[in-house]
């Protein structure tokens, strides 16, 4: 494995709002070279030809060589495109311009010959006469999971180009979105999103908001930044007109090549990635520390910390119980050898291979059904950290020991109730009756059915729906908040920590409403603010027709609409 430095956003002269026109493609490859990168990709408007004018260049030049007609300076650009395209892996492509607006990244293996990228062009209603004109305008072409599917099908990488900002597909300034962002950005033929703030920290970038820990947005995605470069260097009258390699990322690979790029995005390992100035930064593979970013993020739906992974005091188990969890919901990554305190310096493994070898046989002697999982070794603070990957199962439930089985629910994993066993047994169920078909690429989670959501509710933390006495025992109801699912028959000895919480506040809530201090926006209620670990948290209620509902345990990821209005609080990513 090692780094490669990419900028996969370039245009040429042949996109009509190029700004240089006597830019040549040898200049666009010196200029890549002296920015450091090793792959980049020409992704023109709606045409590839600025890459086919490239390789009719070379092609002419080598047909002048072999006929012995090469003049001394055709001689010397020859040689200089040979030399460059050693050192840089230039991979065809274009931005396509789908309904709406929304640019989509079409990349694909060099091998692939323009013309038949042409005819993914045409079949995504480009018209014939315009595939040279690289406009950014071209009428009716077709819609965004359209273009998705093609690119994917034809071997191509999709990627939403500038997801966050102005034509990107996580729709900011658009009046409607809701289920038709979430389409555009969980779509398991798209590989990756492109955004503006890679370089950026905090709850509020593009990456946090799709870190596969909101409800809506259950795949985590990969996120790249490029450049989008219209020009060779940089503006200076304008800072964000940039130019080649100018804002570029760094993946970590097995070699460079168009497969080990779409291996990368094909896989749940998002330490492979990095922006490309932060290594600069720091220096080496050292500049941007993966590990310690997750830990200022702190324990959630798909990540959690172990200090250590000692058989007493039950450290193995609750690392095995979280590997369990994950596989039951949305997967995950664990982290051993470290604390979710970020403050805290990591304390490592000693003895890492060793280490992986013994979790690795009590994984897979303890969980059943089988479930493969990526362990590897990473460092962070100057110590050695274990790294667990774990993937979404498809042969739901996952049991320890045959028979504990545990799921995950927000930052806490917990034993299974009876109507969460349940629902695992249908999902792995629904797998086996519907299959990916042949050559499918596999794709993580895609949202709850929206019958299932609750568009009025939080989205995080759980409803206490009702309660009931029988035989001196109280029974309740309660709802998961970011999937919909109800679990019923749950009493305070059965609860997990969150749903315990839940309980006790309710029954406290519901003998003294009158007396309670609410704070109230219209219909919507904050009954209480707080923090656990490094996470605010807030109850809430709702006053309906039918009487008053009740959340609690909700996360900031859970705020939108009117929640989210209640606290002041913006539920989106900042645009560029």
């Amino acid at each position: 494995m090692q780094w490669y430095s990419m900028d996969l956003h370039l245009h040429t002269p042949a996109s009509s709002d190029y700004q240089e026109k006597d830019v040549s493609y040898l200049d666009i490859l010196r200029k890549a070279e002296a920015e450091g990168m090793d792959i980049i990709a020409f992704t023109d408007h709606n045409t590839v030809a600025g890459y086919r004018q490239m390789q009719e260049e070379i092609q002419q030049l080598e047909l002048l060589e072999k006929l012995d007609r090469l003049l001394p300076e055709e001689k010397s650009r020859l040689e200089e495109y040979r030399r460059l395209l050693k050192k840089i892996l230039v991979l065809p492509g274009f931005e396509f311009t789908a309904t709406f607006g929304f640019h989509i990244l079409g990349i694909f293996p060099p091998e692939k010959p323009p013309r038949e990228i042409e005819h993914i062009l045409l079949d995504l209603n480009i018209p014939p006469d315009q595939l040279d004109e690289g406009s950014a305008t071209v009428g009716a072409s077709s819609d965004v999971l359209t273009a998705y599917r093609a690119i994917n099908q034809a071997g191509g990488l999709v990627i939403a180009a500038h997801a966050n900002s102005s034509n990107g597909v996580a729709m900011r300034g658009f009046p409607f979105g809701g289920q038709t962002k979430i389409a555009y950005t969980q779509d398991p033929n798209l590989h990756a999103l492109e955004v503006t703030d890679l370089e950026r920290k905090g709850p509020r970038t593009t990456a946090a908001f799709f870190n596969g820990a909101k409800p809506e947005y259950p795949r985590r995605m990969h996120c790249i930044q490029g450049s989008d470069a219209h020009r060779l260097k940089g503006d200076p009258q304008r800072k964000k007109n940039l130019g080649v390699g100018e804002r570029a990322t760094d993946v970590r690979l097995k070699e460079r090549s168009f497969e080990a790029l779409k291996s990368l995005f094909l896989s749940n390992d998002f330490a492979r990635t990095r922006p490309h100035r932060a290594s600069k930064a720091g220096g080496g593979s050292n500049g941007f520390d993966f590990i310690q970013a997750a830990r200022e993020e702190g324990p959630n739906i798909v990540q959690d910390f172990h200090e250590g992974m000692t058989v007493r005091g039950g450290k193995l188990y609750a690392i095995i119980a979280d590997v369990c969890a994950f596989a039951n919901t949305n997967g995950g990554t664990l982290y051993v050898g470290v604390s979710a305190d970020p403050k805290k310096k990591p304390v490592g493994i000693a003895k890492p291979e060793q280490a992986i070898a013994q979790l690795e046989k009590e994984i897979n002697n303890r969980i059943s059904p089988p479930i493969n999982c990526t362990l590897d070794v990473q460092e962070s603070g100057g110590k050695k950290i274990v790294r667990i990957l774990v993937p979404r199962g498809d042969d739901p439930p996952y049991a320890v020991d045959e028979n504990k089985i545990y799921v995950r629910a927000e930052s806490e994993t917990g034993l299974a109730v009876r109507d969460e066993i349940v629902s695992l047994v249908l999902r792995g169920h629904a797998g086996k009756i519907a299959p990916a078909a042949a050559g499918e690429t596999s794709a993580p989670p895609t949202p709850e059915e929206p019958s299932l959501l609750d568009d009025s509710a939080p989205r995080t933390g759980v409803e206490v729906v009702s309660a009931a006495q029988r035989k001196g025992t109280r029974y309740y109801v309660l709802r998961d908040l970011r999937n919909g699912n109800t679990v019923n028959n749950v009493t305070e000895r059965s609860a997990r920590r969150l749903w315990h919480y839940a309980i006790k506040e309710y029954d406290k809530v519901i003998k003294n409403l009158e007396v309670a201090v609410v704070q109230w926006q219209g219909d919507y209620g904050l009954l209480r603010r707080y923090r656990q670990a490094k996470n605010e948290r807030y109850d809430f209620i709702q006053r309906t027709p039918q009487g008053y509902r009740y959340f609690f345990g909700v996360t900031d990821d859970g705020l939108h609409g009117p929640w989210a209005a209640l606290l002041g609080k913006h539920q989106e990513q900042d645009e560029e």
